[in-house]
């Protein structure tokens, strides 16, 4: 039986219908594969499998009882611009995050030591990560009681101002294990690879104080033993020092660095930041 011709060109219509909702569907597949195959996990995925990698370290003793072995617990994070870090962050840190989640697992399988969380983020995976996305470091500190001294030990608040150049902020407040200080907010190598993210970050282009200043400037770390911030030189093209009442204290790049007191002045080149330390 022959067709009309309006029926032939329905048919020829719904064809070609058929054939863009097949490439459309190819092409969904072939994007859904390649995201399963690349292993990106969300922050909360990340933080569950940390949780199964803690757990998987939790060894019983017998007669019902169950230990863990480490103090102190240290987690990479693969985090290759700004904003993926901050979304990390605002999963892992905080009254329920990763430290909250870790202690509760422990409590729950009856270990009673304390363990020290940190976590870092970095812009490259190292060769030795068991996963593509995160490493973790299991380690027992050689003094058990002094470490879980200073992991519940309030550390100073350290609020940075800077009176001299152009920041993201004119005031920082931080309370974290190492602050970098440096030129733009993102450090990237010759490849466009993300090496550093810069916590006190001036602005790229806005005048010879901000040009003086370093992308990798300084950074200050904090100890927890001595429980007290410590400055160090990153390799700096124009110098890292200390202004403390009147004089002036070089931080050579290398050394172990100098120690910060309340009141100091900090010189990156020619911009300048005051220091504040406060319980």
């Amino acid at each position: 039986m022959s067709r009309s011709p309006s029926t032939l060109k329905r048919i020829d219509i719904l064809s070609h219908v058929r054939r863009i909702e097949s490439t459309i569907a190819r092409r969904f597949d072939g994007a859904a594969r390649k995201l399963t195959q690349s292993g990106a996990r969300e922050p909360l995925e990340i933080m569950h499998a940390v949780l199964n990698a803690v757990d998987r370290e939790i060894q019983s003793t017998g007669r019902g009882r169950r230990v863990f072995p480490f103090n102190s617990i240290h987690v990479s994070v693969l985090a290759q611009s700004r904003e993926i870090r901050n979304r990390f962050e605002t999963v892992l840190a905080g009254e329920s995050g990763l430290q909250q989640r870790i202690d509760d697992k422990l409590r729950s399988a009856g270990c009673r030591d304390a363990v020290a969380v940190s976590i870092s983020y970095v812009g490259r995976a190292q060769q030795n990560w068991h996963e593509p996305e995160f490493h973790v470091r299991f380690a027992r500190v050689e003094s058990p009681a002094q470490a879980a001294d200073d992991a519940s030990a309030a550390r100073a608040r350290i609020d940075v101002t800077v009176f001299r150049g152009t920041a993201q902020k004119r005031v920082y407040s931080f309370e974290a294990d190492r602050v970098d200080l440096g030129r733009c907010v993102e450090v990237r190598d010759s490849g466009g690879r993300l090496i550093r993210t810069n916590d006190v970050a001036f602005v790229e282009g806005s005048g010879e104080i901000n040009q003086s200043v370093s992308r990798q400037h300084a950074h200050i770390g904090y100890q927890s033993r001595s429980r007290e911030y410590r400055l160090y030189d990153d390799g700096s093209a124009h110098g890292t020092q200390i202004v403390r009442q009147g004089r002036t204290i070089s931080v050579p790049r290398g050394s172990r660095g100098v120690r910060l007191n309340a009141g100091d002045e900090i010189a990156l080149g020619d911009a300048r930041l005051r220091i504040r330390l406060t319980m």
